[in-house]
């Protein structure tokens, strides 16, 4: 089940996803001190929360734990709007209010997304 996630929380993933390789507390930390104060156990113990949740995978190397992501950010948000669309109660409203507000690129990305992967029912 995919989560909303906090500022800090995604704050990391958007670091780990553009890493594309597994990192380090340590390595996390680094990168978000260019960019602001911040506690190493703070960072640990967000990307702790984050390997409960499901989102990180990790592996002990030496005293310290190296994570990784466990799907891409794609994976991430398309489990997000499922799960938004599964509670909406009314999907096809839910969808017409969605389809509404696409700016003209995201319909274009949409357009495409169809013809690489068309509903269920139009496959051939």
């Amino acid at each position: 089940m995919a989560r909303g996630l906090g500022e800090l929380e995604s704050t990391i993933m958007d670091r780990l996803w553009s890493y594309h390789r597994p990192a380090s507390v340590r390595d996390v930390l680094e990168d978000l001190r260019a960019d602001r104060e911040i506690a190493y156990t703070t960072v640990m113990t967000v990307m702790d929360k984050l390997h409960t949740k499901g989102l990180l995978k990790r592996k002990p190397v030496g005293r310290a734990y190296v994570y990784e992501t466990v799907a891409s950010k794609e994976a991430y948000t398309a489990d997000l709007m499922r799960e938004s669309l599964a509670r909406s109660g009314n999907q096809a409203a839910t969808l017409v209010h969605f389809l509404e507000r696409l700016t003209p690129e995201e319909a274009t990305a949409l357009e495409a997304a169809l013809r690489v992967f068309p509903p269920k029912g139009r496959r051939e």
